[in-house]
């Protein structure tokens, strides 16, 4: 077979350029540190690394969320450590305030305390984020979700759900609470609390000057004395009235509307008042009476958080501050004064009862959070070491390589150097 010179010209310069194309992709793998530098080195790890770096991807995204979240509860919680704060300073003025020692410039001096609690509340309670938006109005977050209304009341304009982000790609995280949640609730199993105040027929209490009492009894309690009781968790109201001439009340028990409800008698008549320290006793709870009732008189024994007993923390706040600020003058002022004290408190205890519990699941979730975060990170790194596995360079290897495509293209060059040389016009003289 005649092999001419210009096939082996060609072959040499084939054999140089395929050379030189290796030794340059090993040299390109070299600099980027990268094994896979373009999809042709590998195309099925090429495929797999963008698989693997989207899923890195969305798990950084995932990782952004948690931060996001984790600040939004952090902010939650403090700010609700700061109403708890406020609440048990509220307590303190009221035990303070329930001493019969101090005068009417006493309590107004605690009242003017009181007010500034309470203003401090309504502050936290239209806390911002760092975006602006409000934390507690749900996802009705663009204006402050508790405002005050004509008559100088507390009303909550939010919604009733919590804002919900996106921690993980099967768990979706409240970031915030609802300001509903927070000073309209109060715990599971709250207990009985009694208010000297008057109710219509569905058990809603009267508006205007008739909602309180014109008389002077006053009550301790209630007391649960039995919890099995079939009647136990109903809403009761006492009502006063005259009874042949004599005082005398009645218990009603709220199921659609008042109807009567007389355990201790067989009959609808009224209970004659003894006063003086008079206990009644009905669906299980026991309720003392003390004082002076007037005619129409009502004392409201209903369970926390019960429709009867909506529970309201600035209307709590804003009952203490009024009876604080109004002189006592008269026996239905005092009578005013302690039963609005009593009632405050107990609805003070409810309040930071629920406050701390709502705390304690913010900061439940915070934790969560550092779980999660776990998982990511070690997610992120498995991800990471499957993505260095595929596509990432081994330099022992390469460096070998190199060494080896260059002493190969040297060889190919003086091969060619030698082939170019051969002629038999160099061996003839």
């Amino acid at each position: 077979m005649r092999i001419s010179s210009v096939t082996m010209f060609e072959q040499s310069t084939a054999s140089i350029n395929q050379q030189q194309s290796d030794f340059l992709n090993v040299s390109k793998q070299i600099a980027s540190g990268r094994r896979v530098v373009n999809p042709s080195d590998d195309p099925q790890a090429a495929a797999r690394a963008v698989r693997v770096d989207q899923s890195k991807a969305v798990t950084q995204q995932f990782e952004d969320s948690r931060v996001s979240a984790r600040n939004s509860l952090a902010q939650t919680e403090s700010i609700l450590n700061s109403v708890s704060d406020a609440v048990t300073s509220a307590k303190t003025l009221l035990v303070q305030a329930s001493s019969d020692t101090l005068s009417n410039v006493d309590r107004e001096s605690i009242a003017s305390e009181m007010r500034g609690i309470y203003e401090t509340m309504l502050g936290q309670a239209n806390a911002t984020d760092g975006n602006g938006r409000y934390l507690f109005g749900g996802y009705a977050d663009n204006a402050p979700p508790f405002v005050k209304n004509t008559d100088g009341n507390v009303e909550y304009k939010g919604d009733t759900n919590a804002r919900e982000q996106r921690i993980d790609a099967s768990r979706l995280m409240p970031v915030t609470e609802n300001g509903d949640s927070i000073f309209k609730s109060v715990p599971s199993g709250a207990g009985y609390v009694a208010e000297a105040t008057k109710t219509d027929i569905n058990g809603d209490p009267l508006a205007g000057n008739n909602v309180r009492n014109d008389g002077s009894v006053t009550f301790g309690g209630p007391q649960v004395t039995n919890v099995n009781d079939d009647d136990h968790g109903d809403s009761f109201r006492i009502v006063f009235e005259e009874f042949n001439g004599e005082d005398a009340f009645r218990v009603e028990k709220f199921d659609a509307g008042w109807e009567p409800f007389n355990p201790a008698t067989s009959t609808d008549d009224p209970i004659a008042y003894e006063g003086e320290g008079q206990t009644v006793s009905f669906g299980g709870l026991d309720i003392t009476l003390d004082g002076t009732p007037d005619n129409g008189d009502q004392i409201l024994v209903a369970q926390a958080g019960s429709e009867q007993r909506e529970p309201n923390l600035f209307r709590t706040m804003e009952e203490a501050i009024r009876v604080l600020e109004k002189p006592v003058e008269n026996d239905t002022d005092k009578a005013d004064l302690r039963n609005t004290l009593n009632t405050s408190m107990r609805d003070l205890d409810n309040a930071l009862d629920n406050v701390l519990t709502v705390r304690a699941s913010a900061g439940a979730r915070l934790n969560e959070l550092d779980v999660v975060d776990a998982v990511g990170g070690n997610r992120m790194l498995n991800y990471e070491q499957t993505l260095s596995n595929l596509v990432d360079l081994d330099y022992y290897d390469a460096i070998s390589e190199y060494s080896l495509r260059q002493v190969g293209l040297q060889a190919s060059q003086q091969a060619f150097v030698d082939i170019k040389g051969m002629s038999l016009f160099d061996f003839l003289r």
